[in-house]
């Protein structure tokens, strides 16, 4: 079961709780701490949902999931003056389709043992955690409005619609199929890179290449931790000690390299460097949260898509060969 705002079942055993939106970090991390008094078994979901796994706490407290929930939604209330939102199911979809469901501000939704794929069938496409807008849209196009109808069909049509992979995980998950176990960890809200030149430099190719090497680096460390990046922020550091510092959100949280060089480029254009002297660079992905929450959209773009399957090779070599075998020629200019 996932725990974090959203309870699902499988005998009801994960839950999934969403938080309000823009909770300060430091009572989401309050809320985490109430989560591990639950059990111990939390995989953190920033920067306002969490997933709980609840099979040793239903034995250790002998009673049902919807207990566990309002209990959990009694001690933050109480103790932090936050309600939740509770999804309880068998897998980390159901639960977090559930807590979607609940009504603002809080409150428990459960759903059976044995009921998931009854539970899921009237809901709108679009309500299957997991299920983007683009994505609605393609089902919509083709008669596809609810759940129940995308797990009546063939996972072969759903893939000529929405493509292999993610049209492979969208019947599976509209059928209540989701294998993922909660991964317990606390993921930090933000990842830095950092580049510091030898010389104070004005080159502008140099400027370049090194700001595309901290995004593959920053891009290879997101996608290892399983991680995606809201926002970036680009910090300049000149010989004269002074610096500038900007950010910028992504227009949909991505760890993807193609993504994350067009906003750096945009903020390095917003410089507007003409003479400055460079000393450092810093590349930081904000607002980061787990890419299990990111919505697998479609894109008509084949050369995007060329470019995603050629970035998770590269990744691969990278991780048998070591992290400076293969990358872009401009930026083996990078000094």
């Amino acid at each position: 079961m996932v725990a974090g705002v959203v309870l699902a079942d499988v005998v009801p055993t994960v839950m999934h709780v969403r938080c309000p939106d823009r909770l300060p970090e430091e009572t989401y991390r309050q809320v985490l701490e109430e989560l591990a008094e639950l059990s111990p078994v939390v995989q953190a979901l920033p920067p306002s949902a969490a997933l709980v796994e609840l099979k040793g706490a239903l034995r250790y407290y002998g009673t049902d999931s919807r207990r566990l929930g309002e209990m959990l939604r009694v001690r933050t209330v109480s103790r932090l003056g936050v309600d939740v939102r509770i999804g309880i199911g068998s897998s980390i979809t159901v639960a977090a389709t559930a807590s979607a469901q609940v009504p603002a501000p809080g409150g428990v939704l459960a759903v059976p043992p044995g009921q998931t794929v009854d539970w899921l069938a009237p809901l709108p496409v679009e309500a299957l955690h997991g299920i983007g807008p683009r994505q609605a849209a393609a089902l919509h196009e083709y008669g596809i409005h609810t759940v129940g109808r995308l797990a009546a069909l063939s996972p072969a049509t759903i893939q000529r619609l929405l493509g292999g992979k993610a049209g492979r995980t969208a019947t599976d998950r509209a059928r209540g199929i989701d294998p993922r176990p909660v991964a317990p960890r606390a993921l930090p809200s933000s990842a830095t890179v950092r580049h510091t030149f030898d010389r104070h430099t004005l080159d502008g190719a140099t400027v370049r290449a090194t700001l595309l090497e901290l995004v593959g680096q920053l891009g290879r460390g997101l996608r290892r931790r399983g991680q995606a990046a809201r926002a970036l922020t680009l910090t300049l550091r000149f010989a004269d000690g002074t610096s500038w510092e900007k950010t910028r959100r992504l227009t949909e949280p991505s760890a993807h390299d193609d993504d994350l060089r067009t906003l750096a480029y945009q903020l390095m254009d917003a410089a507007g460097l003409q003479r400055g002297r460079l000393t450092g660079i810093a590349l930081k992905g904000d607002d980061l949260v787990d890419a299990d929450q990111v919505a697998q959209q479609i894109s008509l773009d084949t050369a995007r898509e060329a470019r995603l399957v050629a970035e998770a090779a590269m990744d691969r070599i990278r991780d048998k060969f070591g992290p400076g075998i293969i990358g872009p020629a401009a930026t083996r200019h990078a000094s």
